[in-house]
């Protein structure tokens, strides 16, 4: 009954931080309004394309963290369909993914990083687990 109540109050205080976290970086991303794409993506250096994808996984794995204890969290949710897609990546896959397909299509350095790594590795992820 501890580890169930603690794990609990763990996950209210993540979720918690989490919310604190959007708030604070929801000012200032609206201040800024930057969303990462492949114009910085190409000119950033492997360390902190690194760090951008960790910090993405992490915040999926908050998610699917957070979602474990709704009952009406599905597979059609963003996070898990994710994490379901992106099996069998590593970090350094996916920088490489996400580097050889702006290498490919550099007339489409607008393009936000979130979706190429939607398209290009959660999607045929996902349609070749089924």
């Amino acid at each position: 009954m501890a580890t169930g109540l603690s794990c609990i109050t763990l996950r209210k205080a993540v979720a918690a931080a989490c919310v604190a976290l959007l708030v604070v970086c929801g000012k200032a991303g609206a201040v800024e309004g930057t969303l990462v794409n492949g114009t910085h993506w190409t000119k950033s250096s492997p360390e902190v394309k690194k760090a951008y994808l960790i910090g993405l996984a992490n915040a999926i794995q908050v998610d699917v963290a957070y979602q474990a204890d709704n009952p009406q969290a599905s597979m059609s949710d963003f996070s898990p369909k994710v994490t379901k897609g992106m099996q069998g990546q590593t970090l350094d896959t996916a920088l490489a993914t996400i580097d050889k397909w702006y290498a490919a299509h550099p007339d489409q350095l607008q393009r936000p990083v979130v979706e190429t790594i939607w398209f290009e590795m959660v999607v045929p992820g996902l349609d070749n687990s089924k």
